[in-house]
């Protein structure tokens, strides 16, 4: 575990987090999740963390294997068509992951997701949060839409506010 790592992590990333994502911008991003979800059955969620801690810090986590954590925590994968999709920011390490679970992942596939990745992380740079963030989610919706479209009478099994972790 590098010295610069903790740093990041111990500097106040948590407060930066708010300031990234104001109340008018997780209402966005709520909103988009919701149009998205109209036009296919999937369920995407959204996670913004600010910093490791305890834990996870000392484990020296990388940010995969800590959005896998919280695909699992959030129950991602407990959806009928296994077609949930977690779109984690980690602001500490400055990454984007995409998990997705194994309905959609078999036919996006690892390098689809990446380049959304690198998109969104592109926007970040540019301090442009919110975009990335709902071009993000439009594109994996998009991806959704065209593997899991909406069906009549679908119902919206996960939550569809971002969380802040």
């Amino acid at each position: 575990m590098g010295i610069r790592r903790i740093g990041r992590h111990l500097l106040p990333y948590r407060w930066k987090q708010r300031r990234l994502f104001p109340r008018k911008a997780l209402a966005r991003i709520e909103q988009t999740i919701k149009a998205g979800e109209d036009t296919h059955t999937g369920q995407v969620r959204f996670v913004v963390e600010g910093a490791l801690d305890g834990v996870p810090l000392f484990r020296n986590q990388p940010a995969r294997e800590r959005a896998l954590d919280v695909f699992s925590l959030l129950r991602i994968w407990d959806t009928e068509q296994n077609n949930g999709v977690l779109i984690y920011l980690l602001l500490a390490d400055r990454d984007v992951e995409i998990v997705a679970d194994r309905g959609i992942d078999a036919k996006v596939g690892a390098e689809g997701w990446e380049k959304i990745c690198v998109a969104m992380e592109k926007d970040f740079r540019a301090g442009l949060f919110e975009h990335g963030v709902v071009e993000g989610i439009e594109q994996v919706s998009r991806l959704l839409a065209q593997h899991f479209p909406a069906r009549r009478g679908t119902r919206n099994e996960l939550p569809d506010e971002p969380v802040m972790l």
